[in-house]
């Protein structure tokens, strides 16, 4: 009985990590970051690791600096793929981490196009691409997919298309 309780107990650091994505999308970015770094200080670096991946994930939304959001954004990809590492010995938020990756990845793109690195910008384009196969016929779905078609556009439009010659960015009014 004791066992079937722990599994169906409410995760709390998933409630907390929701908490304060709530708080981002209600406009207090400040106190969302701040409640997201203590979180992320009492998981430390040995955390659960699909808690560390989703946390860093809305980390990098809350940072000001393209590199900051850069670097969450690549903790989250590290941890996704401890679990993907994880998958063979049955950790349940392996699945999770699968279907996170095409928006890691197309964070990633959208981090790199900010720092001005087209071409690690398309390379983790294709990989969203190529990974959202794993989304559901749903609206985060649906939104990730046109999230990365728009990034596809935005890309093409400032550097070309992938593989193609490097244009200078156009002028935006």
């Amino acid at each position: 009985m004791a066992e079937r309780q722990e599994r169906t107990a409410p995760d709390a650091v998933g409630t907390r990590i929701g908490q304060s994505v709530l708080l981002h999308h209600a406009g207090d970015r400040e106190e969302a970051r701040a409640r997201f770094l203590v979180l992320w200080a009492e998981l430390g670096e040995d955390g659960d690791p699909l808690h560390r991946c989703t946390l860093a994930h809305y980390l990098a939304d809350t940072q000001d600096d393209p590199a900051d959001e850069l670097a969450w954004d690549l903790r989250a990809l590290a941890a996704a793929e401890e679990l993907a590492g994880d998958l063979a010995a049955g950790h349940a938020g392996a699945p999770a981490a699968r279907a996170l990756y095409p928006s890691l990845h197309l964070n990633l793109a959208a981090d790199y196009a900010k720092l001005g690195r087209a071409e690690a910008a398309h390379g983790h384009l294709r990989l969203a691409r190529a990974a959202a196969g794993a989304l559901g016929d749903d609206p985060y779905g649906d939104g990730v997919r046109a999230a990365i078609r728009r990034l596809e556009l935005r890309l093409e439009e400032d550097h070309g298309p992938a593989g193609g010659p490097w244009r200078p960015p156009r002028q935006r009014p």
